[in-house]
């Protein structure tokens, strides 16, 4: 049986184990194996004949192609053992790329000074969308600056949010 909640879905397994498909339990089963691998975003996607789970991975030495083996290997065992999905599924595992997601406080602020794109919830100064230039990150709001208008977002309106990589 399978339940959308607040974070995701709920696998209801038999009677009694509940295993819930947060961000929060992919992290947790990542730490179990990995030092310093942060989860930077999880989708999941699909129906009953064909799930695909994808991790998006960081870490301070950066992501290579072995790790995000050895992550997948280390997750999908964890998926299959606690018997999540009725039929198959297809689990991915990569680097955020260039245009990574931003997601937390924390990575805002790590990216002070570059172009972004952020899609708010509710219009901020008459738009949803902003693309400019990250320029303030503070505790509960970031300030973008777009054609020389300084736009200050809270962090809990942004509903997608992107580096925005320019090609020269």
């Amino acid at each position: 049986m399978t339940k959308v909640g607040a974070d995701g879905p709920t696998f209801v397994l038999g009677e009694v184990d509940v295993v819930e498909l947060t961000e929060a339990w992919f992290q947790q089963v990542i730490e179990r194996e990995f030092e310093d691998v942060e989860l930077v975003l999880s989708q999941v996607a699909g129906g009953r004949r064909q799930r695909i789970v994808r991790l998006y991975i960081d870490h301070p030495d950066g992501v290579t192609h072995e790790l995000c083996a050895d992550v997948s290997t280390v997750v999908g065992a964890a998926l299959d053992e606690g018997d999540v999905f009725d039929g198959p599924y297809t689990l991915e595992v990569s680097s955020p790329g260039i245009e990574r997601p931003l997601r937390k406080q924390s990575h805002f602020a790590a990216q002070l000074g570059r172009n972004v794109y952020v899609k708010t919830g509710v219009p901020i100064q008459g738009r949803k969308v902003w693309q400019g230039v990250l320029r303030d990150v503070g505790p509960e709001h970031v300030e973008i600056e777009e054609a020389g208008e300084t736009a200050r977002i809270p962090l809990g309106e942004i509903i997608d949010a992107h580096l925005k990589y320019e090609f020269r």
